[in-house]
């Protein structure tokens, strides 16, 4: 059947699925979003914290560096407090990835190449099986080897590809295809192509990134234009925005940035103005402290809240909520896109919560009473 809105579609490429613990990667399963700790990971306690606040914001999975062996000692009591699967991020040393496989990690992050001789990755391979776990073959521009970078003068798409195809030749070499491969850079022209290329070659997930992207704002914005394109064009079984931020942040900027494409939807989607002379209240203001207030939704819904009645009315009529402001302090809001009821000033954001509150709950009741008979039959 033709799409309503054939503009909107999205082609997804074609991969094989992999399990990361208990999570689908790859084929027709959602596209998960990721962060990674920034605390020592020898502090179970600061970490398992973080990694609450991660869950909250709705993290599908969540890694954590593996350097010593007081973090891999941490990790088993990490995965046993966490709720979703947790990646054990590991370099150069080999048996932190045994050691992390043991401890119960759903996936290892390594290089194959770093890792040491045949037999070395042998082992890891070995662990790996018996324990359950996925492996991520991180290929980064900053940290290519040596022969490539004489081969090919500079980072480049593909010098990129190229050692990606090496990692993962060593892992089928070991019979091993429960992996997922990044290929990040910095340079969103050369992590775009770098991904294109890959995408075209093999069939495994794979893990989106612009690598050290920058800060809250530099950085949301870069990721949203390298990983728009690729999301865009079809390529992407995961994703990460690497944000100079707490790991929570990039979460949500995650998202963000998968609900602007449709591709998932989770909480509250805003639909808010910029604001201007004709605004009838502080819009701006006003959805920060509804954004703020509003982080515990996660039953996927729309609300828009405009200053004046240009553009309000039209965009209220196609969100679940939406307030347009008017004159003396009262504003006009609307349920379903019909016009319902005014509001003061005074308790508008008190207003709207609950009432975005409520909508939560009717929604979720309603899903449940049509997941009941379906579950009977």
């Amino acid at each position: 059947m033709s799409s309503l809105r054939p503009w909107r579609h999205i082609e997804r490429r074609k991969s094989r699925q992999i399990m990361v613990g208990n999570v689908p990667v790859g084929g027709d399963a959602p596209i998960t979003v990721q962060t990674m700790t920034n605390t020592l990971t020898s502090d179970a306690k600061a970490t398992i914290e973080q990694i609450r606040r991660c869950e909250e914001a709705g993290a599908d999975i969540i890694r954590v560096s593996c350097p010593d062996v007081e973090s891999t000692a941490a990790l088993r009591e990490i995965v046993r407090k966490a709720t979703v699967p947790i990646v054990a991020d590991i370099h150069f040393h080999y048996r932190r990835a045994l050691e992390a496989a043991d401890a119960g990690a759903a996936c290892l992050r390594i290089n194959p190449g770093n890792i040491g001789s045949s037999e070395r990755v042998a082992e890891v391979v070995r662990a790996a099986k018996a324990n359950g776990c996925a492996i991520r073959i991180g290929v980064n521009a900053g940290s290519l080897e040596k022969d490539l970078l004489e081969k090919y003068g500079e980072p480049c798409p593909e010098a990129l590809v190229e050692s990606a195809l090496d990692h993962i030749r060593i892992l089928e070499d070991h019979g091993f295809r429960d992996y997922k491969v990044a290929v990040k850079a910095s340079d969103v022209f050369l992590a775009v192509a770098a991904y294109t290329e890959l995408a075209s070659q093999v069939d495994c997930p794979l893990h989106l990134g612009i690598t050290e992207a920058g800060g809250l704002i530099g950085g949301t914005v870069k990721s949203s234009v390298g990983l728009g394109m690729l999301l865009w064009s079809g390529i992407g079984d995961t994703i990460r925005v690497s944000l100079s931020a707490e790991p929570e942040e990039e979460v949500r900027v995650g998202y963000e940035l998968l609900k602007s494409l449709g591709i998932r939807s989770r909480g509250v989607r805003v639909i808010s103005c910029p604001s201007c002379a004709r605004q009838g209240f502080d819009v701006i203001r006003t959805v920060e402290k509804l954004e703020e207030r509003l982080q515990h939704i996660r039953t996927p819904m729309s609300l828009s809240v405009l200053g004046c009645v240009v553009n309000g009315p039209g965009e209220a009529r196609e969100t679940d909520i939406g307030v347009t402001g008017g004159g003396n302090g009262k504003h006009m809001v609307y349920l379903s896109g019909v016009t319902d009821h005014h509001v003061a000033d005074e308790n508008m954001v008190d207003h709207i919560v609950k009432l975005v509150e409520a909508k939560a709950a009717e929604i979720e009741a309603a899903e449940a009473a049509t997941a009941e008979p379906a579950a009977a039959e």
